[in-house]
């Protein structure tokens, strides 16, 4: 072995998986949420890749056809601020798990004064927006699956939270989870 070899640090370097909070042991005993993960990329997967069935009796010309394309631009509008803001208010605080970064931070400022969960309403509006524009049922059926995993989700990551940061239960008060003003 040459000197300059021998002088070289060896141990592995973190890699963004690792910066995310992603473990081999995590993948092994999904201790942080890492099969939820999994799901939600299948789900949203199979969202994507569904046939478009339109609705029985709705028909997608003159009027409603323009009606609807402008509800659901508003909706993927809606979602691409929720998403982009959301991601940006989280800076470093950002991990796909449900359970929380060990070094992160509460963040209850931005678009998390307005939604507790930004990223996944982004996701259900898109959704939504996506099978109004398209007249679909199974979309429409997707985006009530969708809906009913990231309540799921929400729940279980809030429990997390809650333990980790003693302020967390007035926030929930505070803000609502999924929908602004609603849900």
């Amino acid at each position: 072995m040459r000197d300059d070899q021998s002088s070289k640090d060896l141990t592995p370097k973190p890699n963004w998986l690792n910066r995310w909070g992603f473990t081999l042991e995590g993948w092994k005993t999904g201790q942080r949420g890492e099969y939820l993960v999994l799901l939600q990329g299948l789900l949203l997967l199979g969202f994507i890749l569904l046939p478009v069935v339109p609705v029985a009796g709705v028909t997608s010309s003159g009027f409603w056809q323009i009606v609807t394309a402008i509800v659901a631009a508003g909706l993927g509008l809606m979602a691409v601020v929720l998403v982009a803001k959301g991601l940006i208010d989280l800076g470093q605080n950002l991990t796909p798990l449900p359970y929380p970064k060990l070094e992160g931070n509460l963040v209850q400022t931005g678009v998390y004064g307005i939604v507790r969960h930004p990223l996944y309403s982004g996701l259900i509006l898109a959704a939504l927006g996506w099978a109004i524009f398209q007249f679909s049922l199974f979309h429409l059926i997707g985006t009530a699956v969708l809906f009913s995993f990231f309540d799921f989700k929400a729940r279980r990551e809030e429990t997390w939270l809650n333990e980790k940061y003693p302020g967390y239960g007035d926030y929930q008060h505070r803000v609502k989870k999924l929908l602004p003003g609603l849900y």
